[in-house]
């Protein structure tokens, strides 16, 4: 079977934000993400793709399978009704508007949807919910990112605790956490203190973690990357 087409988001940046560019290039604009979030994808049968912010989401649907939402920025916190409370990572506007539209659209059509850290926060914002701005206990930047920091407690009956069983080791690059709940969304993962780690969607194909699994050593074994290929799988073959 062709291995399903999995859309993934990154972001843009100016080109003299890359430390090696040529002067005469610096005027110029690049997409980009992480490559680990592509090689967790391979590794378990799909085929990443860039998903550059010049398109209309809508277009991607009936072409992808699957759609993974990438660590990154802030979101701008005018999208969930409140002002900034913090400029750690400043928002991207035109990326945050293309997540949307995407996530959106990729929901109607039943696709699977996978969310990583930003990804979750997407998620959740997307479907009606609210953030804490800064929670920089969870930060973790001063540390590799593949340090285990924190545990994770799944709620029972889940996807989730289906993939990493009761509790599991996690790592931790993130200053802001959800706070109100959005639409149809269930908490089916904690931190110790409380902070919300996974969700689901309860009716679509659709879960989020907040920690990194793609940057840690599992990478190429983790469930989250198995789960989006496997149901994206299913999704491409219903569509044939």
């Amino acid at each position: 079977m062709t291995a399903p087409l999995i859309g993934l988001t990154g972001r843009r940046k100016s080109a003299s934000q890359i430390v090696g560019t040529p002067d005469v290039l610096h005027h110029l604009e690049g997409d980009w993400f992480y490559a680990d979030y592509a090689r967790g994808v391979l590794e378990a049968g799909g085929l990443p793709v860039n998903l550059p912010l010049d398109v209309d989401p809508q277009r991607y649907i009936g072409r992808l399978d699957g759609v993974l939402l990438t660590g990154g920025a802030d979101l701008d916190p005018t999208l969930y009704g409140q002002a900034s409370e913090t400029d750690a990572f400043p928002p991207e506007p035109e990326r945050d508007a293309f997540e949307v539209g995407l996530f959106n659209a990729a929901a109607e059509a039943g696709l699977p949807v996978a969310g990583i850290c930003r990804g979750l926060q997407m998620i959740n914002v997307a479907c009606g919910g609210s953030l804490h701005q800064d929670i920089p206990v969870h930060a973790g930047f001063d540390v590799p990112p593949s340090t285990l920091l924190h545990s994770v407690e799944m709620e029972t009956g889940t996807a989730l605790e289906s993939l990493y069983g009761k509790r599991a080791e996690v790592n931790s690059l993130h200053h802001q956490t959800v706070d109100r709940l959005g639409d149809s969304l269930t908490v089916t993962a904690r931190a110790d203190d409380g902070t919300v780690e996974g969700l689901e969607h309860d009716k679509l194909p659709i879960l989020a973690v907040q920690w990194h699994p793609e940057m840690l050593p599992t990478r190429s074994t983790d469930p989250i990357f198995q789960w989006l290929v496997e149901r994206a799988t299913s999704a491409g073959a219903a569509n044939v």
